[in-house]
């Protein structure tokens, strides 16, 4: 069927015949509906006992029972119009009818009236959700988010191409999907975490500017804004650029106009922000802070350094004011102590105002100097809660940034028709992996650091090494990252000192990206790229809070596919070819 609500309207005593899923049917006595569903929406169709052949069959109908009927399209009574549905002012007088398949009882909810179905047994039987109208509109509109973004690609030059899925192993910042080699025994490929190395190969191949919406595979663990195993990303790139901002320019239009003309949503302001990465953690303690509310943490370290307070006797100490904090519940209060703790504090410090005073745990404990320079420097008014941290920077920051993400969760401050976005820049290049004791790449190595070779060189110390920049970017929407990009490392001596600093040789880097450091020696252009994952920003588009919501064919928070049973394993020949060998773990 077409679209029933317009091409149905405009044959009004016309003869027609429908297909599809017997959505309901109310047996009448001497008149039978049924309401017959397909992707574009519900017709009501009439049955009556003079049509002894179609009322017979329709007698037996079913829920979700395939039929075909012919019969002419008529304007229904005013009293019977149906405003919930598109088609609610016509029907079909029926003639003929065909049986076409029966269904077995459903064991999901088909229906987006009446008692959801578990997530598990949504994911099992994902064919019969889908029939749910608001999964058919997601898989609609996700076709339209693409073309979207393939239209504005191809008006800006970009050309499309796809890059190989069996490629080599590469350190993307997550666990590699392997996949043993059956012609070159005791080999793998990987699939691909990302099309990073062979975008920039592109650049050295002469392509000017590459994109394609890419399906990438990383081994990590899934959550609520993460698909597990594969994803998909808009993924581009730009020869003969050196600078980020210049890749910036040229794809912040394409998300402006996906907020407002796509998605119908309202940005939060016309300009969008660069934030340096300290300043975002220091500000929000996140680097991908959510910017339709304000709730910044302010610095009240030197305001409080001759404190007698024990608590706030420590290097870094930050407060967020909270509009009509006051008025929060004790058990309110509670639970965002308890999240505190789980985020590595020792409690929750606040001071509640209202009447013109200064009230709450702490205020006995500081003196009225000391109460009198919080509040100015917080700006706190009657009926505001302002809430402290004290400990090392990073750990205050934390804490802090996750208070703020529940404070205005319980303030209902996120509004969703607003879209707030900024740019993350100045990243580290590289950072402390405390488990290994070390240091380990902030992002990935093929990143071009700011300053170039002449800054790897003149970093001696472990300090001076973590102060590098990276020119890197990520932007934000909502609180969500939704892009991650970079002024690519072109440069093969860059690239030898850029692994030397974590102690890998020469010999380490060629046998790990010989294909791309070879091509470099041959006249690379500088380029520059980004990628947006394509799953996590629909989703913000969409005001839907689990990606799984959003793809066809998810698995589930365990990583299974439900449906397909997979993973599963496989016999001993499949084995035996692919010169592998299951060990079982001592128990």
């Amino acid at each position: 069927m077409r679209d029933l609500a317009k091409d149905l309207q405009t044959k009004i005593g016309e003869k027609v015949t429908v297909t599809g899923w017997v959505n309901s049917r109310r047996d009448h006595g001497g008149l039978i509906f049924i309401d017959l569903r397909d992707h574009t929406g519900v017709i009501q169709l009439v049955m009556t006992p003079e049509q002894n052949e179609a009322f017979k069959i329709a007698e037996g109908l079913r829920d979700e029972f395939v039929i075909r009927a012919e019969g002419k399209v008529r304007e229904r009574a005013p009293e019977l119009v149906n405003p919930n549905i598109e088609t609610g002012k016509i029907e079909i007088m029926v003639k003929k009818m065909e049986l076409i398949n029966r269904s077995e009882p459903l064991p999901v909810n088909t229906h987006d009236e009446g008692d959801p179905s578990s997530e598990e047994l949504r994911l099992k039987y994902r064919y019969l959700d889908l029939r749910r109208p608001s999964m058919q509109r997601i898989l609609k509109r996700r076709a339209e988010y693409y073309r979207f973004m393939r239209d504005y690609m191809d008006a800006h030059d970009f050309i499309e191409v796809t890059t190989p899925i069996l490629a080599n192993s590469s350190p993307e910042g997550a666990r590699d999907f392997l996949v043993p080699s059956r012609l070159h025994p005791g080999q793998f490929y990987a699939l691909p975490q990302a099309p990073q190395q062979f975008k920039q190969l592109l650049m050295v191949g002469g392509v000017p500017r590459y994109y394609q919406i890419a399906p990438c595979f990383r081994d990590e663990d899934p959550r609520a804004d993460r698909l597990y195993g594969d994803f998909y990303q808009l993924d581009l790139e730009m020869s003969f650029v050196d600078n980020g901002e210049t890749v910036r320019e040229t794809v912040e239009p394409l998300i402006k106009s996906l907020v407002t003309e796509y998605a119908g949503k309202k940005l939060m302001g016309e300009e969008v922000p660069r934030i340096p990465f300290q300043e975002a953690m220091d500000k929000y303690g996140t680097d991908k802070p959510d910017l339709r509310y304000g709730l910044e943490m302010i610095d009240l370290t030197e305001e409080l350094k001759d404190c007698e307070f024990k608590v706030f006797q420590a290097p870094c100490v930050k407060a967020i004011r909270v509009p009509g904090g006051a008025n929060f519940t004790r058990k309110q209060i509670d639970e965002f102590t308890e999240l505190a703790r789980k985020n590595g504090a020792g409690g929750l410090a606040y001071l509640l105002y209202g009447d013109g005073e200064t009230k709450g745990p702490v205020a006995k404990f500081l003196k009225p100097e000391e109460l009198a320079s919080v509040k100015t420097k917080m700006g706190a008014e009657d009926g505001d809660a302002v809430f402290f941290g004290a400990d090392t920077r990073e750990k205050v920051n934390k804490v802090l940034g996750a208070m703020r993400i529940a404070f205005a969760d319980t303030l209902g401050l996120a509004d969703l028709e607003k879209v707030a976005l900024c740019w993350i820049v100045d990243f580290p290049f590289y950072e402390w992996d405390d488990g290994a004791n070390k240091l380990d790449f902030g992002h990935n190595p093929f990143s071009m650091p700011k300053g170039g070779l002449e800054t790897l060189e003149a970093a001696k110390t472990d300090a001076e090494k973590l102060a590098i920049v990276a020119d890197q970017y990520d932007m934000v929407a909502n609180g969500y990252e939704i892009c991650s990009g970079a002024v690519r490392n072109f440069n093969p001596e860059v690239m030898y000192k850029v692994f030397g600093i974590l102690g890998y040789d020469e010999a380490y880097v060629e046998a790990r990206f010989g294909g791309m450091l070879n091509a470099f020696k041959f006249g690379a252009p500088p380029h520059a790229g980004c990628a947006f994952g394509v799953d996590r920003m629909f989703m913000v588009l969409e005001n839907l809070s689990n990606i799984r919501d959003i793809v066809a064919f998810p698995k589930n928070g365990s990583g299974v596919d439900l449906m397909m049973n997979s993973p599963s394993s496989v016999d001993a020949m499949q084995l035996e070819e692919a010169h592998l060998q299951i060990v079982e773990e001592d128990e």
